[in-house]
């Protein structure tokens, strides 16, 4: 299997992101929900291979789904919410997706008419903020905020808020309330542990820290090291939960994307050639593969593993202007912990 995609292919799979976009802009789930994260990388997919009309269409789903407080429902199904909660991370996306979509159009009016979603959104993630640093999974339909961060989550809105930063930047509207946030939940990702709930069993946790921009170098290199053999299966892709014999495509993408960033090309050609016996002859991707039993698992083709497929070619090969936006999250990391922390060191916030 080549290490690489050809450029029919990467627009093949884009496409069958299309096809099951539904007639109002939503990108489901194989079952038929809908979420913010998982639409806007779906919608980043589909702008890398130039299907700009159904990307922006999935954008103005956005403008029309989004909650006066800036959140959108957790789950959504023929455009009704049937989970009210709000996810700080599916919030947070929406900043990525936005200036991803700028870096490959260059259209600034585009991302004009966007602020004012990403600013609702950025505001309602950084009031989920604790005085640590990390920032709680949901604000539920009552209003009231979890009681608990999520690694993952939190690595993704790391991304989300250097994002936003970015576009206020770009659009002569700085935020720096947003930066200062970033700052100190990059501290707690990188340097606090005991601020997440323990969800170690699962892949993400482990590389999502370097996929969202908040470690880099050796602390990221250690990190790769120290769990590889847990959860890499050569030949066939990565893991999702440790204790699973479960290989799936989008956490395989995912980790191609995080080594990528850290200049590990060889090792992301090698992943990315090892997961393509999930491609399927349509251009979509199955969801995961169960390695003992020789089967497909669950038994569907995901438009989100799709979209993971489509980022990493892009990433690897260079082909967009937004090629680099994972490995360029990065590059403002910085060690800002606060003097709840615990470090001996924080200086004070004021």
């Amino acid at each position: 299997m080549s290490d690489r995609l050809e450029w029919e292919q990467v627009v093949q799979t884009a496409q069958s992101i299309a096809d099951v976009q539904e007639a109002d802009g939503g990108i489901p789930w194989p079952e038929g929900h809908v979420d913010a994260w998982n639409h806007v990388e779906c919608l980043m997919a589909m702008s890398v291979a130039g299907l700009s009309g159904p990307a922006r269409k999935g954008y103005d789903w956005l403008v029309r789904t989004q909650r006066a407080d800036g959140s959108w429902p957790m789950k959504l199904v023929g455009g009704r919410a049937v989970e009210q909660g709000g996810e700080s991370n599916h919030a947070a996306y929406v900043a990525v997706g936005v200036w991803h979509e700028l870096l490959v159009t260059g259209d600034d009016g585009f991302a004009r008419e966007m602020w004012p979603v990403v600013r609702a959104a950025l505001d309602f993630v950084v009031e989920l903020q604790t005085t640590r640093g990390e920032i709680v999974w949901e604000r539920a339909a009552d209003g009231t905020p979890a009681r608990y961060a999520l690694l993952t989550g939190c690595s993704s809105v790391y991304q989300g808020l250097r994002s936003g930063v970015l576009l206020g930047e770009r659009l002569g509207d700085p935020q720096p309330d947003w930066e200062l946030a970033a700052d100190q939940l990059g501290h707690v990702l990188a340097a606090h542990p005991e601020a997440f709930a323990d969800k170690s069993r699962f892949s993400m946790d482990w590389y999502y820290p370097i996929l969202g921009g908040a470690l880099r170098g050796p602390a990221a290199q250690a990190r790769l090291a120290e769990e590889w053999d847990t959860f890499v299966e050569p030949g066939l892709g990565i893991r999702c939960v440790s204790d699973q014999p479960w290989v799936t495509g989008a956490e395989s993408c995912e980790l191609v994307l995080a080594l990528d960033a850290l200049g590990e090309r060889d090792r992301a050609l090698k992943l990315f050639a090892d997961m393509q016996h999930l491609r399927h002859e349509d251009g979509s991707y199955w969801t995961g593969w169960q390695f003992v039993n020789g089967k497909h698992f669950p038994h569907e083709r995901s438009a989100y593993t799709a979209a993971a497929v489509v980022l990493a070619s892009d990433a690897l090969t260079g082909h967009t202007p937004a090629a680099g936006i994972f490995r360029d999250a990065g590059s403002h990391v910085t060690d800002r912990p606060t003097a709840a922390c615990g470090c001996s060191h924080a200086p004070s916030r004021t």
